[in-house]
């Protein structure tokens, strides 16, 4: 049995952020029914819906991927009769997740202060761009906001290339993977408590957070950060240098592996005897990337991946998505899994990353079509008879 198996949670949430945190605690086996909007349904449905390459089924690969193994139900939340349905699955539910603009919540009255009064256990989550206090809790954000504000940007690329952000969007996911996160320390609280409480995360403060470390020498010293592309303030040689076939990463932490290096590159200008100390190659680390390359390019990247990996240096290539996803380690860890649609058609995606020792096969099923659920959802967890159900479509409170 997952390990989530006996949490029900009430998913309301739409883009990247909240439904990637719903999709982790599901992939954990949560049973997660997704509240859409009559009509379209939630707007990431949209989004690649008609491309030949990144669409099945009418389903983008956006929604493909974040609501996979999800049920569906449409209930219209601005209408007394739709709110009165969620009401009823709130009874029932161990969790409410939403990213909502904040203060939609409450103008729909589904806040943590009302559902609590439903259900004392609920557990409500919020993954906002500010989170639900300080002076700036209105303003809209996305991904690339919450990048460019949370400092981490500003250490991205080059003199040359200006800021960069992140090539994947660590702003929104960041908030997922912290919201979870937060969802399953309410839990685990509640098991104490017998109460539920409301988890409120910010994309923003996320971003600080992963500033860490760094975060903490800037605040001791005073000193900014600058960008130094893929190389290391600290350690040398630690960079991605290119090859005849492509490009590969050395990341030497510490002396002894500077030590190996020179068993693999056979260059005089690296065994100054100043070199076995990490202060004189920080000192001289534009000579020694630059030897390195001049090395490195005199051969393919398998070869020096070869004799780097003998050496027990640590490094490897910079793979392209064919490149990673195809990785014999990847695929040994079921990090590429098979999604069958409703279809018959099997879509491939990531996996989790989260692996139990007693978990058995992983298994993932399909996102869901609009309103797929409802009737079943309506009937098996909320026991309406078949009447109450027709009448609640009549009214267009439910699809």
């Amino acid at each position: 049995m997952k390990s989530l198996a006996n949490v029900l949670i009430l998913d309301l949430t739409h883009m990247l952020s909240g439904p990637y945190g719903a999709m982790l605690l599901t992939d954990l086996g949560a049973r997660t029914i997704k509240v859409e909007p009559p009509g379209s349904g939630e707007g990431t449905r949209q989004l690649l819906a008609q491309s030949s390459d990144y669409a099945r089924q009418g389903m983008g690969a956006y929604f493909l991927t974040l609501n996979r193994s999800k049920e569906s139900v449409c209930i219209d939340l601005k209408s007394d009769e739709g709110r009165a349905v969620f009401y009823d699955l709130v009874r029932q539910a161990d969790v409410v997740i939403d990213n909502f603009s904040v203060g939609v919540t409450r103008r729909l009255r589904i806040d943590h202060e009302t559902l609590a009064a439903i259900n004392p256990r609920i557990i409500t989550c919020s993954i906002s761009g500010f989170g639900e206090t300080g002076p700036e809790t209105a303003r809209p954000a996305f991904d690339q906001v919450v990048q460019g504000m949370g400092g981490g940007m500003s250490i991205t690329g080059t003199e040359a290339s200006g800021p960069v952000r992140s090539g994947i969007p660590i702003g929104d996911l960041g908030g997922g993977v912290f919201g979870a996160m937060g969802v399953l320390a309410a839990l685990v609280s509640r098991g104490s408590t017998g109460l539920g409480k409301h988890v409120d995360v910010s994309m923003l403060d996320v971003q600080i957070s992963l500033l860490n470390y760094m975060a903490t020498m800037y605040l001791m010293s005073g000193i900014v950060p600058e960008r130094l592309g893929n190389g290391h303030f600290v350690h040398v040689p630690y960079n991605t240098y290119r090859t005849q076939t492509g490009h590969i990463i050395i990341a030497c932490i510490g002396d002894a592996f500077f030590e190996q290096i020179l068993t693999v590159l056979a260059r005089p200008e690296l065994r100054d005897e100043r070199y076995r100390q990490q202060p004189a190659r920080l000192a001289d680390k534009a000579l020694i990337d630059r030897v390195i390359e001049e090395e490195l390019l005199t051969g393919t990247a398998e070869h020096w991946l070869d004799k780097l990996r003998a050496a027990r240096i640590p490094c490897a290539p910079v793979n392209n998505f064919a490149q990673a996803l195809d990785d014999p380690q990847v695929r040994a860890r079921n990090m590429v899994v098979d999604v069958t649609l409703q279809s018959g058609e099997v879509v491939k995606m990531p996996g989790n990353p989260i692996k139990f020792s007693d978990a058995g096969e992983e298994s993932f099923s399909a996102p869901p079509l609009l309103g797929e659920h409802t009737d079943a959802v309506l009937r098996g967890v909320l026991h309406y008879p078949d009447e109450r159900v027709s009448a609640l479509r009549k009214t267009g409170a439910i699809q």
